[in-house]
C-alpha cells in the first residue's frame, strides 16, 4: 500500500471541483479551524493559562537553531496544540539555487513539529547570497512562473510535505509583466502542483496600491489549492496602504475572507498580529470573528 505523501501525490491526477472543504491534500488532509500567531508576548499566557486554541502557526525561521529557549518553548507548544510552519526566507522567486543547508534544518523542524503542510511567500528576496529581508514581488511572465514552480516543485520533494504558496503585498510594478498577479499565481501553483496560501488582506492592499478589483483575485483562484487563509490588518497612509499586521481586520478584508470562504469551504484560518501586539485575549478575539463566517459558508452548504 502507499504511503500517504506517494498517496497524496497520486491523486494530483484526478479532477477536483470548483469548491472543496478545507481538508485537501494541499493541507494534509486536515481539517483545522482558525488560528493565531505563535509570538514572544504571549508565551506566558499561552502556557499558564492554556487557552482554548485550535492551532498556531510558528514562523520557522525562529526555531531553525540547535537549542535555547525558543526550542524548550515550543517544545511545551507541541505537547498541548497544532502546529503549522510559516516560512519567510525561501524567496521561490529568486534566481540563485536553494540554499540547502537551510533546506535541511527546515526539515528536521518539520519532523519535530509534525506540521501537516508548510507555507511560504511568492516573491523574490535574495541576489548572490545576500538577502533583503523583505518579501519583494516578482515579475509576472511565463518565464519567471517557470523558475518559481520548478523550485517550490524541488522544495516539496525534498520536504515531502505539502507547500502551499502565499501571495503578497505589492507596492511597485513591473513593465515587463505577461500577466495579473493572480493569473501568475495561478500559473506557478498548476506547474508546480502545490497549494495556496491565500493572504485576503494582501490582495486587498495590493488592490488599492494598484487599482484592480480584489474581488477579480479572489474569483479567479483555483478553489480547491487553497490550503489556509491569512488575514490581518494594515495602516493607510495618503498615497499607499501598507501590510503593517499591527490593527483589526477592517470590513472591506472581512468581505473578502466571507467571498474565499464562500469559494473554497470551511478552511484553516490565521490572523497575523506582528506589531503593537496586544493582549492574547484581544488577538484571539479578533480571530475567532471569523466564525461568523464559516459558520454562514456551513449553513448555505447544508441548505
Amino acid at each position: 500500500m502507499m504511503g500517504g505523501w506517494w498517496f497524496s501525490l497520486a491523486l494530483s491526477s484526478f479532477p477536483f471541483p470548483e469548491t472543496c472543504m478545507s481538508a485537501n491534500r494541499f493541507n494534509g488532509f486536515t481539517d483545522y479551524g482558525i488560528g493565531i500567531g505563535l509570538r514572544a508576548p504571549h508565551y506566558n499566557h499561552i502556557l499558564t493559562r492554556k487557552p482554548v486554541v485550535d492551532w498556531f502557526e510558528i514562523i520557522s525561521e525562529n526555531f531553525m537553531i540547535d537549542g535555547g529557549r525558543p526550542l524548550h518553548i515550543l517544545d511545551q507548544i507541541l505537547e498541548q496544540y497544532k502546529v503549522v510552519q510559516h516560512g519567510v526566507s525561501m524567496y521561490f522567486g529568486s534566481a540563485e539555487k536553494l540554499n540547502r543547508e537551510h533546506l535541511r534544518r527546515l526539515k528536521d523542524l518539520v519532523q519535530c513539529t509534525k506540521t501537516p503542510w508548510l507555507s511560504d511567500h511568492l516573491c523574490w528576496g535574495s541576489v548572490d547570497g545576500r538577502y533583503t529581508h523583505d518579501l519583494l514581488p516578482m515579475p509576472y511572465t511565463f518565464e519567471a512562473a517557470r523558475l518559481t514552480a520548478q523550485k517550490v516543485r524541488e522544495v516539496q520533494d525534498f520536504l515531502e510535505i505539502p507547500i502551499a504558496v502565499e501571495n503578497v503585498s505589492s507596492y511597485a510594478e513591473y513593465h515587463d509583466s505577461e500577466m495579473t498577479e493572480w493569473e501568475f499565481l495561478n500559473e506557478v501553483v498548476e506547474r508546480a502542483d502545490c497549494g495556496i496560501l491565500l493572504d485576503v488582506n494582501n490582495i486587498y492592499v495590493s488592490s488599492q496600491n494598484h487599482s484592480f478589483n480584489p474581488f477579480d483575485y479572489v474569483n479567479s483562484v483555483p478553489a480547491y489549492r487553497v490550503a489556509q487563509i491569512h488575514i490581518a490588518g494594515h495602516s493607510k497612509y495618503r498615497k499607499y496602504i501598507l501590510d503593517t499586521h499591527d490593527h483589526p481586520v477592517i470590513d472591506p478584508v472581512w468581505k473578502l475572507y466571507e467571498r474565499a470562504i464562500q469559494r473554497v469551504g470551511h478552511t484553516a484560518t490565521l490572523l497575523e498580529w506582528d506589531d503593537s501586539i496586544p493582549t492574547f485575549q484581544e488577538v484571539h478575539d479578533e480571530a475567532l470573528k471569523a466564525n461568523k463566517f464559516l459558520r454562514a459558508t456551513a449553513l448555505a452548504e447544508a441548505v
